[in-house]
């Protein structure tokens, strides 16, 4: 840094809200941000590096300019902010990937026979705007579901009612053809109101003109008429059924995210009148050592500044920062009173983790759309050949896991991937016998013990008994010993091993000291990560599995008179531990060797 330069600009900043921008050498940008009293924020970056996170301390001392912009509010500062970053990209920020134009939905008031069309630019010209949408996929789906539903044009050709012939969407039923006058404008204008009302999710007001329409044609034996108006009252009702959302009432944004390495994959949830309008998928970039409320803040602003509606309500998984400078901008963008909320139980506390569990599933898909091309897998096995100097090419991987809380019910998994794919015919789960207590070292032993015991007792075209190329840990250094000690009792010491560290995702190997980093977007890392929490899918899934079973029977065994019996007839008749416990006496002495004393022993001991 060029501290005296630097000082001096430091002292001449105001005390005012405005935004700053903190250059490097090359008059690149590093970061952009916004404050409420600039000479304070900005000074902030050089006073105790303690206080800053390590991806700010390693951006510090590659600032050598500074550049600023002073505004009259926060709320302005929040704006230019987010127009800053979009224009800059810079790598420090947490960002919108790709945010340049993302499309909308245009439904063009303004016209004479008003269209729908897809845009990227938002202009005063009196039409409604609904978006951002995540792709141009997105609104062309959404296009072809309003051509189905109400048959509005998609064109932008200029009506004059003479065409001499009309185009395929009129023949397919898909335009009301006012192209060739085949409908009068009075009647194409309540389609596009009901376009509009649809895109509000006002659906049950649509249907209630489509209804007093329908009855109106059959009393005036428009009977043709009537039958096309009831499909599509029927068509509307088929996307309002599916668009149900449980137990959400209003309308309200669900926001959600899941992160891997340098970036988020966000899941919007927009739910209107109880229904989901519609889900959006974006991508962050530098969330790299970010906290999630600086993530899910970046995210609000740089979203919120480009929306056309903002919602009464927005659900959020995390904590905002700032929260109530935040809600003030919305609530000043918006002109009424936003509730900004991350519920903590209930019905929105479920709603919001179905979002975020949407969006683990969507980040995990993107990680497997990333490996499914033949040629990137390949390129990913060499990477990872070469940079843990593997002595081939990891055909056959074989990763490993511990599943257990404070060593009860442990479990531990084997999930096997040949040619970068998963082999589930060849996975296996290990329930821990030997092991008493939390120990996960000793748990690898066993269960790598146990499965190269079962090599030599196999025939050759069992799965126990191919041989890996790659054997994976999902641990640090002492689960990596002790799974090498094993292997060398089971003479197996020439299958290259390692092991992956979930926090900071740290490969350590046999023959190095300090772990190998592999780069942040490698694929290689992709791959490992992908085979690293597959076994983990499977040993937690397999340890909910024995834990529900073990405290079902525990439950039963501790019951004085109730054998082994018993407990299959109680299981047969109600399903599970919570049923038997609201099951009253009688119920339970309807179960077959059950008397009224074991029925009210059972009641009393659960």
């Amino acid at each position: 840094m060029e501290y005296e330069h630097l000082r001096q600009q430091l002292g001449a900043l105001p005390s005012r809200p405005g935004v700053y921008l903190l250059k490097g050498k090359e008059d690149d940008i590093l970061y952009v941000g916004k404050a409420g009293s600039l000479r304070h924020r900005v000074g902030s970056y050089f006073g105790s590096s303690r206080d800053l996170s390590p991806k700010l301390q390693g951006m510090v001392y590659q600032i050598a300019d500074l550049e600023f912009f002073v505004t009259d509010s926060e709320q302005e500062a929040i704006l230019l902010e987010c127009n800053l970053i979009k224009r800059y990209r810079p790598r420090y920020n947490v960002r919108l990937k790709d945010d340049k134009s993302y499309p909308y939905l245009k439904v063009g008031l303004g016209e004479s026979w008003p269209g729908v069309y897809l845009t990227r630019r938002l202009e005063k010209d009196g039409a409604r705007y609904f978006g951002p949408f995540a792709s141009a996929g997105s609104v062309r789906r959404t296009l072809t579901l309003l051509k189905k539903l109400f048959l509005v044009r998609t064109c932008r050709r200029t009506i004059t009612g003479s065409e001499p012939r009309p185009c395929l969407d009129y023949h397919v039923r898909r335009c009301l053809g006012p192209c060739i006058s085949a409908v009068s404008k009075e009647e194409y204008r309540q389609a596009v109101d009901q376009v509009v009302l649809f895109l509000e999710g006002k659906q049950e007001v649509i249907v209630g003109e489509l209804y007093s329409k329908m009855r109106m044609a059959a009393e005036n034996l428009e009977f043709e008429r009537a039958a096309l108006i009831r499909d599509q009252i029927r068509a509307v009702e088929d996307v309002i059924e599916k668009q149900k959302v449980a137990a959400a009432e209003g309308e309200m944004d669900v926001i959600a995210f899941a992160q891997a390495r340098n970036q988020a994959c966000v899941l919007l949830f927009l739910i209107r009148n109880g229904k989901l309008l519609g889900r959006e998928q974006f991508l962050l970039a530098g969330t790299e050592q970010e906290v999630p409320s600086e993530i899910i803040t970046s995210f609000v602003k740089q979203f919120y500044s480009s929306a056309t509606y903002i919602p009464e309500r927005i659900l959020l998984q995390h904590e905002l920062k700032e929260i109530s400078l935040v809600k003030e901008w919305l609530e000043g963008r918006r002109g009424a009173r936003v509730d900004l909320r991350v519920p903590r139980r209930g019905v929105k506390k479920d709603l919001v983790d179905m979002v975020a569990e949407n969006a683990r599933h969507e980040l995990e898909l993107r990680r497997v759309k990333l490996l499914a091309d033949a040629d990137a897998l390949a390129t990913a096995l060499e990477e990872l050949r070469e940079s843990l100097s593997l002595p081939c090419l990891p055909r056959r991987v074989e990763c490993y896991d511990i599943s257990n809380i404070g060593g009860v019910h442990a479990v531990g998994s084997m999930v096997v991937f040949e040619g970068g794919q998963p082999q589930k015919s060849h996975y296996r789960r290990f329930r821990i016998r030997s092991v008493e207590g939390a120990n996960d070292c000793a748990m690898i032993r066993e269960v790598l013990r146990r499965r190269f015991r079962r090599r030599s007792n196999e025939s050759q075209e069992s799965a126990w008994a191919m041989v890996p190329d790659l054997v994976v840990i999902d641990g640090g250094r002492g689960q990596l010993s002790a799974a090498l000690e094993v292997m060398e009792e089971a003479g197996v010491q020439s299958i290259s091993c390692i092991s992956i560290a979930k926090e900071n995702e740290a490969i350590f190997l046999p023959q190095l000291v300090d772990p190998v980093m592999l780069r942040r977007d490698s694929a290689a890392l992709y791959f490992v990560q992908r085979i690293r929490d597959e076994a983990h899918r499977f040993a937690v899934g397999y340890y909910r599995r024995v834990h529900h079973g073990d405290a079902f029977v525990s439950s039963l065994d501790a019951i004085p008179g109730v054998g082994a019996s018993r407990k299959r007839s109680l299981l047969r008749r109600f399903g599970s531990i919570g049923r038997i416990r609201g099951a009253s006496v009688e119920d339970l002495m309807s179960v077959k060797g059950i008397t009224r004393s074991v029925a009210e022993r059972i009641k009393d001991h659960i």
